[in-house]
């Protein structure tokens, strides 16, 4: 008779898990349009409000001023479903991102060689100047803390390009299909690949754990992944999605724009978490395996249609918010308390912008490029946004970079985002691009 209540009490558990993580949503998805609202208000980005409310939500603002309300609403119940949400959410608008661009601009000599030039100098740029600072600033900024694991971190912060959310940008101003959107997606992918091989390199190497063959074994793992999934996966998803979407279209009709059968919409979903799953096992994060499952498919131009139609408006909607604000949770702003803090602070936002910024333009000219051209891919790539905030949080649980280093790195990956779209907006019409105007 005494083990009666144990059920009881479960159930008990599970709906007070229920209800806070759906007090969470609610909260999380409400300050996300409101956040989103006032960014357009102001001529940006939605997603550039999304992600300071993001940040506002956690202890930086939230917490401060209603520290009790705060800890009731995110800290009742364990942080584990809000996690696998935001990741879930993330994988899904990868996927989104990579059907939304045109990879046959790539087929142009001139734009390949493009993309790999401001790839190149857009890593190793960033990498000097993020290594040069971390490794001369580290007795003073993060005393006790091998200078070398700091500076190696603090260079790949500075290398990071937020792939989702200068995708959602480059969809916002409708130039995903243009080449120089092309251009700028393919060269940030490339960036964040080996920006992602680097982060398990100096992963590694602070843990002690470096092996060269092992290193390299990981490369020879992502070539092989890209390789299957293109020349395998790729054929084997368009039969599927061919014979799916002929067997939607009713006797008598020819095949429209979005269809998408629940059949389809299982496999295709299965298909995006096997191939997350796969990046994941081998070493790079599994939202790369959701933006390449989206790049195989980019030319299924009625399955891109369904998607957004049908799926697209509620991951921007529901599942990227709650990306934000897990990530906000975890970002405390706060720790600079002096002007010399706050001089060096200054610093490392001008060297990230000039390493990311500078490097791109410059690349990009070498290319064959114009002016305004360069412009726009150096203000594309130096977009870093919470990308940047995914590492800079692993090195601050591997103890390698100090607080008050955090939180200029998160007010750098703040700032390279907010400049990104009044960039944008003044310099694509000077290549013959519409802007709409403020909402």
């Amino acid at each position: 008779m005494s083990a009666a209540p144990v059920p009881s009490l479960a159930v008990h558990q599970a709906e007070v898990m229920l209800f806070f993580t759906l007090l969470q949503l609610a909260v999380i998805v409400l300050a996300a349009r409101l956040g989103g609202l006032l960014a357009q208000r102001v001529g940006q980005s939605p997603a550039v409000g999304e992600i300071i409310v993001g940040i506002l939500l956690g202890p930086s603002l939230f917490g401060l001023l209603a520290p009790d309300l705060f800890q009731t609403v995110f800290h009742s119940t364990p942080p584990a479903p809000m996690q696998m949400l935001s990741q879930i959410g993330l994988i899904l608008l990868m996927f989104q991102i990579g059907l939304e661009f045109d990879f046959a601009h790539l087929t142009d000599r001139h734009n390949r060689r493009a993309v790999a030039t401001i790839a190149t100098a857009g890593m190793v740029a960033p990498f000097v100047l993020g290594f040069g600072f971390g490794y001369w600033t580290a007795p003073m900024l993060s005393p006790g803390i091998d200078p070398l694991a700091t500076a190696l971190f603090i260079a790949t912060a500075f290398s990071i390009t937020a792939l989702p959310i200068l995708g959602r940008m480059m969809i916002e101003f409708k130039i995903t299909r243009l080449p120089i959107g092309v251009i700028a997606i393919s060269a940030a992918a490339i960036n964040d690949v080996i920006g992602w091989l680097l982060l398990a390199l100096v992963t590694a190497l602070t843990l002690a754990q470096f092996s060269a063959a092992a290193f390299a074994g990981k490369v020879l793992l992502v070539a092989g992944f890209f390789a299957v999934w293109w020349w395998a996966v790729r054929p084997l998803m368009k039969r599927i999605i061919r014979r799916s979407q002929a067997g939607a279209v009713p006797v008598g009709e020819k095949a429209g724009r979005g269809k998408l059968t629940h059949n389809l919409l299982g496999i295709l979903l299965a298909a995006i978490f096997i191939s997350a799953m796969t990046t994941y096992q081998i070493g790079i994060f599994a939202i790369f395996g959701g933006f390449m499952m989206g790049v195989i498919l980019h030319d299924e131009h009625e399955l891109v249609d369904a998607w957004k139609e049908r799926i697209g408006h509620f991951v921007m909607v529901f599942f990227l918010p709650i990306f934000f604000t897990y990530t906000g949770l975890r970002t405390h702003i706060g720790s600079l308390d002096s002007a010399a803090a706050w001089g060096w602070c200054v610093l490392l936002i001008a060297l990230a912008t000039l390493g990311k910024f500078g490097a791109s333009y410059l690349a990009a000219r070498w290319a064959g490029m114009s002016h305004v051209e360069g412009k726009l891919l150096g203000i594309m790539m130096n977009t870093r946004a919470l990308m940047e905030l995914i590492v800079i949080n692993i090195g601050y649980d591997l103890g390698v970079i100090s607080q008050q280093v955090f939180t200029m790195l998160v007010l750098m990956a703040i700032f390279s985002t907010v400049i990104t779209t009044p960039g944008l907006r003044r310099w694509l019409p000077k290549i013959g691009v519409t802007v709409a105007g403020r909402h």
